[in-house]
């Protein structure tokens, strides 16, 4: 579905991104994992439309995203939820939840989805009319989620999900990304949580410096020494 072929990014005259190949198959989740400053959230703003590409390509269900605006590769069906739960917290639930919903095609089926993302966090539910504001952390990232679902994505992507969780927060969260995985909707899941990421997804990348360094099955990748001792602390 995602096909990234030997991407250049430069911030300036710095190099920031040397030869990422990178393929994300449809259905699946696929994970990229790295320690900051690796390049996970360059390559993702790259990819939608927020950081300029100096080499390479980018195709997503075979159209070329370089040909594209960033809010035109929403229309095409590819959604970015950023890191750090950037919701806007003067609006409530429900305001920002019709944000996302944008498009003409999600702004006409906005309330069925609404409910549809209720069911999936029936916390937000109970806050609808609430300031986005008042959420906790946890409710934000829920929001977060959900608003970038609003657009009907066939890809979702996800930066940090789980940074700043608490442990059964990230449970839950990693929980309904599995949901929302088994719905349909393709994932590219981008954390520095390697343990919990590598868990629930079928591939996964390793980027460190700009580089793709590694890519295998999870469960190959989580038996590798390098990840167990960089990564896992073993």
């Amino acid at each position: 579905m995602l096909k990234i072929n030997n991407l250049q990014v430069y911030y300036g005259d710095a190099h920031a991104l040397w030869d990422i190949n990178l393929q994300v198959r449809r259905g699946e989740i696929c994970t990229l994992v790295g320690a900051n400053g690796g390049g996970k959230t360059t390559l993702l703003k790259a990819v939608c439309g927020l950081l300029p590409i100096r080499e390479g390509s980018v195709l997503f269900d075979d159209s070329d995203l370089l040909a594209f605006k960033a809010e035109e590769r929403v229309s095409l069906g590819l959604s970015m939820c950023p890191e750090g739960r950037k919701i806007f917290p003067g609006m409530t639930v429900e305001e920002n939840l019709a944000i996302g919903a944008y498009t003409k095609r999600a702004w006409k089926k906005r309330q069925s989805m609404m409910k549809q993302f209720y069911d999936l966090f029936p916390r937000l539910k109970e806050r609808r009319k609430q300031p986005g504001g008042t959420l906790s952390g946890g409710e934000r990232q829920m929001l977060a989620i959900a608003r970038a679902l609003m657009s009907e994505p066939k890809m979702l992507i996800l930066d940090e999900p789980s940074l700043g969780l608490a442990p059964n927060t990230v449970e839950s969260v990693m929980e309904a990304v599995q949901k929302i995985n088994g719905n349909g909707v393709t994932i590219l899941l981008v954390e520095q949580n390697v343990n919990v990421s590598l868990q629930i997804s079928q591939r996964g990348y390793v980027i460190e410096s700009g580089r793709i360094v590694m890519s295998d099955r999870s469960e190959m990748l989580l038996s590798n020494p390098h990840i167990k001792q960089a990564y896992l602390g073993l």
